[in-house]
């Protein structure tokens, strides 16, 4: 049982941890980096013609935000002259260029992420509030509602998931890793280490993932009960 709780913390917290390892491994700058994240993404901008796109910084993680058609990094990859910092603002830059080629996937994602966020917030409650209301009714039909709205929540993310997954790797090895050997931004030497980076950039969400299916499993098997 112990071997059992072991492998499935080691399957839902590896993918974050070896993502973290990664970033913080290559995150040092480089005296010889010509520019930073930033710079970099707004030269790929120009570069790609992306109209309409902006970088700028900020606190809530490196992203590409749709609706506003913006490249938002870090301040430390913004700033940063670190190979972290180089292949993270390629991989966002990657996303824009999703946006800008009518990527389907990344708009079936854009239209996804709010109604999850929603369903998500409701299943948390619906699922808490089950047993009270249970008890409350003795009845299983308003128990089975709430249950049904709960799991609608989470299965709603993993569909989140499922189309947010290829559309990471896509932005590292479709879009950035090309963009970057293409231009020769990068000495060859490099590109070894810039590919593990883009690995992790597009894992990023492998352990939302697998924590959301744990997640489903458990509750899977509490109702069972």
């Amino acid at each position: 049982m112990i071997l059992l709780v072991a492998a499935v913390l080691a399957l839902v917290f590896g993918p974050n941890l070896w993502v973290r390892w990664v970033m913080n491994r290559y995150g040092t700058d480089l005296d010889a980096m010509p520019g930073t994240g930033g710079e970099l993404a707004n030269h790929l901008v120009k570069q790609l013609e992306l109209d309409g796109v902006a970088v700028e910084v900020t606190e809530i993680g490196d992203h590409y935000d749709p609706s506003e058609r913006k490249v938002r990094l870090s301040q430390q990859n913004f700033e940063g002259r670190s190979l972290t910092a180089i292949a993270v603002a390629a991989h966002e830059v990657g996303h824009a260029v999703q946006h800008h080629q009518g990527d389907k996937r990344l708009l079936a994602r854009t239209a996804l992420v709010t109604v999850a966020d929603r369903l998500a917030r409701i299943s948390a409650g619906a699922i808490w509030l089950a047993p009270i209301i249970g008890l409350i009714t003795r009845h299983p039909v308003p128990f089975s509602v709430m249950v049904t709205l709960g799991l609608a929540g989470l299965l709603g993310r993993m569909l989140l998931h499922v189309v947010t997954l290829p559309l990471e790797w896509d932005a590292s090895f479709g879009k950035a890793l090309p963009i970057l050997a293409a231009g020769n931004y990068l000495p060859k030497t490099q590109q070894a280490p810039i590919a593990k980076i883009l690995r992790a950039a597009a894992f990023t969400y492998v352990a939302a993932a697998l924590a959301d299916v744990l997640n489903l499993a458990r509750w899977a098997v509490l109702l069972r009960r």
